[in-house]
């Protein structure tokens, strides 16, 4: 009987021949990541069950990006407290001001992650990291801490389900349109506790960068993680970070799949996920009735140097509507000094968009963008719940890049094939 990759990973990662779904192991994760918002408690619980060293401290990253630059008080106390314990265990990964970015676009880019790797995260969006092979995902707080104790983790081996992509993608369509296509096929329970195995000839076709948002938003179906295949694009993209090599497993011919799902986009045009659900999805072009307040640009999902380019190419030469204020939030400093190199940022300021440092800010309601009562959104991110982005009578539609910036330059929600 074969295995599926997130069985091999696992497998590899226990010492195992042979792991199926439904198993329990324990494990040594190679890399354990939290925030500003997680850490703290993670230190706390370390703390107060008398932890005095870390097994593998080397393995640990802080990554304060939540309310960074720091919004308050509050925020600069969480910060501080994840600053003096990396102080404190010197071996920490610890990303201070200047060099802090948007954690699950950050790791990436600096050669943290290779394929067969095994990832925790206290943040539901650990699952991005699948995009490069590596099964990646989010954890509590204190499984965090229990790392810190103990460098163990433990967890049920996830059944899998395999999507296959095939078809002709319209030249608008991206990976934001394909992931949010799945969600609202299967729902936002459609996967839950199921590892989602991203397969087809539509996914050979696509850029790594394009891949990261698909795996960020496998927990937006319910996912315990999201996965592909490394294959010499990742080989590409991990070249000029890492001299690391990693594990490229595929899964066996012979893999059993709880459920396979066969999705063809030919013909599928860019989508909107309307409020308050990441599975309520229409196609963009439906919604030009829908007025907008705001337009953000950017976070774990679309903040990369990729979707900045195809924002700029839509608003070079045009203006944001007067009624709407434009958000552009590049991930990383790496990612906003290249927008600045490529001249990005002169069309973003010519066109009436504000730039932000890296920053998960609006996303969730943070800051940098907040909502008040009765204003719409259109955002790259990956929720829209209610009160999201800020007052619970606040709106959040859930869209790719292109769909954004054409929506900031026509004031309601437009499809980027509307004003080319």
């Amino acid at each position: 009987m074969g295995m599926t990759l997130t069985e091999k990973i696992l497998a590899l990662k226990a010492g195992q021949d042979i792991l199926m779904a439904g198993e329990f192991i324990e494990i040594e994760p190679d890399l354990a990541l939290a925030n500003d918002i997680t850490a703290p408690i993670a230190i706390k619980e370390f703390k107060n069950a008398g932890g005095k060293s870390i097994p593998y401290a080397e393995r640990a990253y802080l990554v304060p990006d939540h309310f960074t630059p720091n919004k308050d008080i509050l925020s600069a106390e969480q910060v501080k407290m994840l600053r003096d314990f990396a102080k404190e265990y010197p071996k920490i990964h610890f990303f201070e001001q200047g060099e802090v970015g948007v954690e699950h676009a950050l790791l990436p880019e600096i050669g943290a992650i290779v394929p067969g790797m095994v990832i925790i995260g206290a943040d539901s969006h650990t699952c991005t990291y699948g995009a490069l092979g590596a099964f990646s995902t989010g954890t509590g707080s204190t499984d965090i801490a229990g790392f810190y104790l103990t460098g163990k983790a433990w967890l049920r081996v996830p059944p899998s389900i395999k999507v296959v992509f095939k078809g002709t993608m319209d030249k608008w369509v991206s990976g934001k349109d394909l992931i949010l296509l799945l969600i609202g096929k299967i729902s936002v329970s459609g996967a839950q506790y199921k590892a989602l195995e991203f397969t087809g000839p539509v996914i050979d076709e696509l850029s790594v960068e394009a891949r990261l948002t698909m795996a960020n938003m496998a927990i937006e179906a319910g996912g315990k993680n999201g996965i592909f295949t490394p294959d010499k694009k990742v080989a590409e993209y991990l070249r000029e970070r890492t001299s690391r090599q990693g594990s490229y497993l595929e899964a066996d011919n012979d893999a059993e799949y709880e459920q396979i799902v066969e999705i063809d986009v030919t013909g599928v045009k860019p989508l909107v996920a309307y409020p308050h659900l990441p599975e309520n999805i229409h196609e963009a072009r439906e919604g030009n009735k829908i007025k907008i307040d705001q337009v953000v640009i950017g976070s774990c999902t679309n903040g990369r140097i990729e979707d900045l380019r195809i924002a700029a190419h839509l608003l070079k030469g045009r203006k944001v509507a007067g009624n709407v204020r434009c958000l552009i939030i590049p991930a990383t400093p790496a990612i906003y000094r290249q927008a600045l190199d490529e001249g990005l940022f002169t069309i973003f300021l010519d066109a009436g968009a504000v730039i932000s440092p890296p920053t998960c800010g609006p996303c969730m309601g943070g800051h940098m963008g907040i909502l008040a009562q009765g204003e719409k959104c259109v955002s790259t991110t990956n929720r829209n719940f209610v009160g999201r982005m800020g007052h619970q009578k606040s709106e959040v539609y859930l869209a790719s890049p292109a769909t954004a910036a054409a929506s900031a330059i026509t004031g309601t929600i437009t499809s980027p094939e509307q004003i080319t």
